[in-house]
């Protein structure tokens, strides 16, 4: 027998009952999501809160220590180009034009002296060109191949065969007695003069750009590693402050450790550099502008010095675009102007006696060397071309002794400067040694310490 279904779930809705709601599932919420929430719940108590707090805390010791390293690594490798390459670059440079210069007065004075070229000058003049030569390739291997400093260089290398080359055709005519001799000296001269000493200028001028550049990188404040410390040892004493607020509790040993750890750090940081700083500074106003005014001193002696001995090889044959005057004697008069003009910012420049006494020292020569040239000059304009000579060129009371003095007092001058630049860079660059290590073990511990002081404080509440 069958019955007929039964109960209010086999009932046909009538028209005035409503359909029953659906239940549907909830979407799945994204981990995002999930944790942002979680993070809310947590925040809303104490034990979540500190955690938060601690993890945040160790995130500012990290970052603090982080951004120390990179900015102080930096400045740190900047200070060792000043020391180890920017500067000895510069120093390079400086000594190829300083030799390039002296070559070509000493081809002047051994054509001076006759046929029988005498020995030592000629040595100089070849110790002068090899060791132009060797800088030169010592300053290839040092550049970049697209740099400016590389071109120099590049042409330095194809013209100094040519200027010797010039000398070696003027010193065989010399010594055949032939008047060609003159003429090939002038032009080697007029090469040196207008192409090589150029160049080599040029170059010396961008290896002590490069040179303020390094320095002026090694000197930049590390204002995001210094900002980093402040906040990070504001938030270290916030968080401090909180707890005695509210436990009454002075010390928290591992809170109190994190801070004492970015102390050091912030305060290594700020005296570091500053003594960093301030030696670099040092070096490049007391060391290198010294140097560069006494290296441009030296190499105008050497510039007069061949003018001088070249007004006596050409007699008169040479003048000035006007024609009224003898260009070799021109530029001796010029040369020897800035020649004073620097020996006066030199004397200015050197702070202590050790450093002024040579450099006033080739003041008084560079007067007696003019007094000297005045007197060569007038035996020269009355016909006597052999007393002229020897006032020239003589062992004794000539012109090229007071120049030899200028250039000795002129060399202990460039020595004591080089001195004072390098002991001042090195004490800048030791300033910064050790902390970027140094900074990244301290924020290590600093990490660990703050994160140590927070969970001590959650332990309470277990």
């Amino acid at each position: 027998m069958t019955y007929p279904p039964s109960g209010a779930a086999l009932r046909e809705p009538g028209p005035d009952q409503a359909s029953a709601p659906v239940t549907v599932p909830a979407q799945r919420r994204g981990a995002p999501s999930v944790a942002v929430e979680r993070l809310r719940a947590a925040a809303t108590t104490e034990p979540g809160r500190l955690q938060i707090i601690g993890a945040a805390l160790a995130l500012l010791v990290m970052v603090f220590g982080a951004v120390t390293v990179l900015e102080v690594s930096g400045r740190a490798s900047s200070a060792d180009d000043v020391v180890n390459r920017s500067q000895p670059l510069s120093a390079d440079a400086a000594s190829i034009y300083r030799s390039l210069a002296d070559a070509d007065t000493m081809a002047a004075s051994g054509f001076l002296a006759g046929a029988q070229e005498p020995k030592d000058v000629h040595e100089q003049y070849e110790k002068d060109i090899k060791e132009a030569s060797r800088l030169l390739v010592k300053a290839a291997g040092s550049t970049d191949p697209s740099s400016s400093s590389h071109q120099e260089i590049t042409t330095l290398g194809e013209l100094l065969p040519e200027y010797t080359g010039l000398i070696e055709r003027a010193r065989a005519n010399n010594r055949q007695g032939l008047p060609l001799g003159g003429a090939y000296l002038r032009y080697a001269n007029q090469k040196m003069t207008n192409e090589i000493l150029p160049a080599a200028e040029r170059l010396y001028t961008a290896e002590t750009g490069r040179l303020s550049t390094d320095s002026a990188d090694a000197r930049r404040w590390p204002f995001l590693s210094l900002g980093a410390g402040v906040v990070a040892l504001a938030a270290l004493v916030w968080i401090q402050r909180r707890n005695y607020r509210r436990t009454n509790r002075v010390f928290n040993h591992g809170l109190l450790a994190a801070t004492a750890a970015a102390t050091v750090v912030l305060l290594w940081l700020a005296v570091g550099h500053t003594v960093a700083r301030a030696e670099l500074h040092g070096a490049m106003v007391n060391g290198q502008q010294s140097l560069d005014v006494l290296n441009k001193a030296r190499i105008n002696s050497l510039k007069a010095r061949a003018n001088e001995n070249l007004t006596l090889v050409a007699r008169g044959a040479v003048l000035t675009p006007d024609g009224t005057q003898d260009q070799y004697e021109t530029d001796y008069g010029t040369g020897m102007k800035a020649l004073g003009a620097e020996l006066e910012s030199a004397v200015e420049l050197a702070g202590e006696s050790a450093g002024r006494a040579p450099v006033e020292a080739a003041v008084n020569s560079v007067s007696e060397w003019q007094d000297r040239h005045k007197k060569a000059r007038e035996t020269d304009d009355r016909g006597d071309y052999d007393s002229a000579l020897a006032q020239i060129i003589g062992p004794e009371k000539s012109t090229g002794e007071s120049f030899e003095k200028v250039d000795d007092a002129l060399e202990l001058a460039l020595a004591h400067e080089q001195d004072q630049f390098d002991t001042a860079a090195e004490d800048g660059r030791g300033a910064l040694g050790g902390l970027p290590a140094g900074a990244a073990v301290l924020a290590v511990l600093g990490a660990v310490a703050a994160i140590a002081g927070v969970n001590r404080r959650l332990s309470e509440y277990r």
